[in-house]
């Protein structure tokens, strides 16, 4: 009977054993086989998240580029658990979509700098825009403050004081040449520009257009925009190891070296 209770007393710690170490295993091995979804736009953020990823899995770090139309279902799908970080917005646009929807979505590290530009067909100058023209920007609070703050830099027009970064046409003050400003989606912006006299183009949709902000805008943000785009998670994975590690890639020299080369200053890193 002793030698029995033995027997089974060690049967059981071996088991124990054996359930701890597989436990141990299955915690180490976890994040090497995650495969990171990362959600981006097309264009600009797209390429650069490509980059990331060739680097990335040269350092044992999975990413899939998950690549999206419009700026609303990035925050969606990273909000509902559908991709893990997403990288296409500025921080002023995050804290907007946080206060109106309630998505549970922070920052946590700097990414690019997407000037942004007036393109125009009809004029070489944006001082030559004629009396009650039309001029195009994007319909969603940031992106469209962030044109009239442009147009108000370039002195065509006056805000409100106070107006701030979310600035709309009910703030204009003063609009000495009567323009009409046209609100319409970002990502269709460039298509109308045969039917107005200008327009103000987030960067990434106007290189998808085949604009190049450096030569062919009439206007141009300047490098201290506060519009720098950031990476963004989920709040309860900020401190998550595996995306702070795919933020540092993002921020190494080999990265900063391809978005200087390939996009020959019309996208800045921010950091």
């Amino acid at each position: 009977m002793k030698k029995l209770i033995q027997f089974l007393t060690t049967s059981l710690l071996v088991v124990f054993s054996l359930t701890l170490l597989a436990g141990c295993g299955s915690q180490s091995t976890a994040p090497e086989n995650k495969v990171i979804k990362v959600g981006v736009t097309a264009g600009p953020h797209a390429e650069i998240m490509d980059e990331v990823k060739k680097l990335a899995e040269k350092q044992g770090l999975k990413i899939e580029v998950v690549e999206f139309n419009d700026y609303i279902q990035p925050n969606v799908a990273l909000n509902q658990g559908d991709i893990d970080l997403n990288s296409f917005q500025h921080e002023p646009y995050l804290k907007n979509i946080v206060k109106d929807r309630g998505f549970d979505i922070v920052s946590i590290g700097k990414g690019v700098i997407f000037p942004m530009g007036i393109y125009s067909k009809k004029v070489k100058d944006l001082n030559q825009v004629a009396d009650g023209g039309t001029i195009a920007i994007p319909n969603d609070p940031t992106n469209g403050g962030r044109a009239l703050l442009l147009l108000q830099q370039k002195g065509l027009l006056k805000l409100k004081e106070g107006a701030g970064l979310t600035a709309s046409a009910d703030d204009i003050a003063e609009n000495p040449k009567h323009l009409n400003i046209k609100e319409l989606d970002a990502a269709q912006i460039p298509r109308s520009l045969d039917d107005i006299d200008a327009a103000a183009i987030n960067t990434n949709y106007a290189l998808t257009a085949g604009l190049n902000p450096v030569k062919d805008s009439i206007a141009l943000e300047s490098g201290e925009s506060p519009y720098a785009n950031i990476i963004a998670a989920r709040g309860q994975d900020k401190d998550n190891p595996a995306y702070l590690k795919l933020v540092e890639i993002y921020h190494s020299d080999q990265i900063k070296a391809f978005i200087q080369e390939h996009f020959k200053g019309s996208v800045i890193a921010g950091w």
